[in-house]
């Protein structure tokens, strides 16, 4: 799958011209607007379980998400806690169809115990680095890019902040939504603002601003191709090993960009993302 994402070409043309299959950004919306609102931001073993609780299944064995709105947060849960609603709003609606070993799979503890950062999909997820990423081009789901003028990010589209330059064991990193950029003069802002969802500091489940000065790096992941999620749970390796020693070890973002099969856009803000049907 990686091969696959690693032959895109890069193509100057307009922004106009960026293409993606079904567009299914809004359902993450969606999916964030049936989020429970501020709380606790805490990263707990009550947080833990709170995630672990909260991703089921029902009677008929389809995959079910309730979220304990009382429960402390972290910013890694809180998005991945959105991805599986935004999944579960596809099953329903009839989109995908996952079978019971993924929806186990997709659990934080599929074989009783807690995954460590890079094994299975939550342990992606929720490492260091790059970790959604891993996911979206470990299970061929969707694709990575790198947009450091944020002309090419959609509402919606899940996004790692990186404070500083350093990735890894030293990193300084959020897991976010993105919903959109405030541009310089806007409503009395003195500078540009990235807004984005997630469990955040002293506030916890909630959208948050930030001048785009202060985010050194992203890495954007667009769901794009949620139907493979049975074949990629069913394929994926049970270790991603740069994913798992990041919390030991000092990466950089050109190592995580080419380790997650991340497309660089220029800062221009054009260049063609991946077509995918």
């Amino acid at each position: 799958m990686k091969t696959l994402l690693l032959v895109l070409v890069i193509l100057t043309s307009t922004r106009s011209n960026l293409v993606s299959a079904a567009d299914y950004n809004d359902l993450v919306l969606q999916a964030i607007a049936e989020m429970p609102q501020g709380g606790t931001y805490k990263i707990s073993k009550a947080a833990s379980s709170a995630i672990t609780q909260a991703i089921g299944s029902d009677d008929s064995g389809h995959l079910k998400v309730s979220v304990n709105p009382d429960a402390p947060s972290y910013c890694s849960g809180a998005t991945y806690l959105v991805f599986m609603k935004t999944l579960e709003k596809l099953q329903n609606n009839g989109k995908i169809s996952m079978r019971p070993k993924t929806i186990q799979a997709l659990g934080t503890s599929p074989a009783g115990s807690w995954l460590p950062d890079g094994h299975g999909i939550w342990g992606r997820w929720n490492a260091n680095g790059p970790g959604t990423a891993g996911v979206f081009s470990d299970l061929g789901i969707g694709y990575n890019f790198s947009d450091d003028s944020f002309a090419n990010a959609k509402p919606g589209d899940f996004m790692k902040v990186f404070w500083g330059q350093d990735v890894g064991k030293n990193e300084a990193g959020h897991s976010v939504i993105f919903t959109g950029v405030i541009p310089l003069g806007a409503s009395g802002d003195k500078v540009e603002q990235v807004c984005f969802w997630s469990s955040n500091t002293n506030m916890g489940f909630g959208k948050k601003c930030v001048p785009r000065t202060k985010i050194k790096n992203v890495i954007f992941s667009r769901l794009t191709t949620p139907e493979n999620i049975n074949d990629g749970s069913a394929h994926l390796k049970q270790i991603n090993t740069y994913l798992s020693t990041l919390l030991a070890k000092d990466s950089n973002i050109g190592e995580a960009r080419n380790e997650t099969s991340t497309v660089s856009v220029p800062r221009s803000g054009t260049g063609t993302l991946p077509n995918h049907h």
